[in-house]
């Protein structure tokens, strides 16, 4: 078995907490991931026991060894998920605090020459790249991304490389759009002209739809933030390079092996990040035969990739006798209707109803999704399109097609309604 099936979709959605039901507004279909996915029930346990635990790590106890045996526990785990050349990672408030620090890291420490972006990016990276280039003295230099296709290729990168490009960030995939990047063609590219670059990726919003393989990138850093991986809000987890790791950068004075992790930092978060490496584990054992963990994990990531697809196809292009959000009149549906880079979301705009209105009359029927608006965190997508906002729809591998459907029908009465 490749896929998810209707028996194992119900054992999926079991493992999450407030799956159908909001502890605030009642019942409710979850299309809101890309905000932050659903939490596992063992992430949420594993939250209060550790919650309650008074020791820290490096102390005579058993307590304290028991502490540092999970983290290094859940690293290797890391490891094994991210399919890294290494276990070097550590974690940090959120994923765009440690994108500020790698980045930060990463301009000051490198020789004279320019940082390279993208216009897709998340303002986590753009900012970051913005501050601390100038700081620096390099130039900041953004390559613009495909609109139509909403997503940045090699092709957009390979002009801009230049031998002294010494900073390069690129999106995994972006949570505007729901389109994927292909990270290790860019990395070749840039490589291919400056070999010695410095390449962070934004992670955040790819990571809960698996396949992650880091040693076949050939990057420096990685960053992800687990609220958008089933673990909870609170830290985020950074990848690096040993080159990387090697940069100059803040550390307790005579803290040996200079670590990058600022003070006590929360087992608890290194041990929820081994429930989510668990459930993938879990997840890959009912769809596949592997005996390999990550090739268990990896063959989750390919049936959640699937069921992700059949949801987004269901929702575009119809289920049952319900038409297609691309069969609505006046629809806009960034990055085209068919785009095979497309990652559980589906961003669009209709001309008779505004984005916040219609989320709000969506709402009204049960059914939770976000405006994106031409501001701070979208206007780089939003703004080349001539569009003020646009409504995301973002589900997961647990959505299920019944839940298209009532998304559907409420699209339906709504513009109907609507006249």
């Amino acid at each position: 078995m490749t896929h998810i099936t209707p028996d194992l979709l119900t054992d999926i959605r079991a493992k999450f907490a407030h799956v159908d039901t909001c502890p605030f507004d009642g019942e409710r279909i979850f299309f809101e991931n890309a905000g932050g996915a659903l939490t596992l029930n063992t992430v949420v346990e594993t939250s209060g026991k550790m919650a309650a635990i008074p020791d820290n790590q490096g102390r005579d106890n058993p307590a304290s060894a028991a502490l540092q045996n999970m983290i290094d526990t859940a690293k290797a785990d890391m490891q094994v998920f991210f399919g890294a050349p290494s276990n070097r990672f550590f974690v940090g408030e959120s994923g765009t605090e440690l994108l500020f620090r790698l980045i930060r890291a990463a301009c000051l420490g490198t020789p004279e020459g320019k940082v390279l972006g993208s216009t897709l990016e998340h303002p986590a990276s753009r900012s970051a790249c913005d501050r601390w280039a100038k700081i620096a003295g390099k130039p900041y230099v953004t390559v613009g991304h495909d609109d139509a296709r909403g997503s940045v290729f090699a092709e957009n990168y390979a002009p801009e490389v230049t031998p002294d490009t010494v900073v390069a960030t690129i999106l995994h995939t972006s949570p505007v759009t729901g389109m994927a990047v292909d990270v290790a063609a860019i990395a070749k590219a840039i490589r291919a002209v400056a070999p010695e670059c410095i390449i962070i990726v934004d992670g955040i919003q790819h990571a809960a739809h698996g396949r992650l393989d880091i040693e076949s990138y050939d990057i420096d850093g990685y960053v992800i933030s687990p609220y958008k991986v089933f673990s909870r809000h609170g830290y985020g987890v950074a990848w690096m390079s040993e080159r990387l790791a090697g940069l100059s950068h803040d550390h307790l004075l005579n803290a040996p092996g200079e670590p990058w992790e600022l003070g006590t930092r929360d087992t608890g978060a290194y041990a929820t990040f081994s429930d989510v490496v668990g459930y993938f584990d879990w997840l890959g054992a009912q769809v596949s035969d592997e005996s390999d963990r990550r090739a268990r994990i990896m063959a989750a990531g390919e049936a959640i990739h699937a069921q992700e697809k059949a949801l987004t196809e269901a929702m575009l292009h119809g289920t049952g006798n319900l038409k297609g959000l691309a069969e609505f009149e006046g629809v806009t549906i960034l990055g085209g209707v068919d785009n095979p880079l497309r990652e559980g979301l589906v961003s669009f705009a209709l001309d008779a109803i505004p984005a916040p209105e219609l989320v709000s009359a969506l709402r009204e029927h049960g059914v939770r999704v976000h405006t994106r608006k031409a501001d701070h965190y979208s206007g780089n997508i939003l703004d080349p399109l001539g569009m003020a906002h646009c409504v995301r729809v973002s589900m997961c591998h647990y959505n299920s097609e019944a839940e298209v459907a009532r998304f559907l029908q409420a699209m339906k009465d709504i513009t109907e309604a609507k006249g």
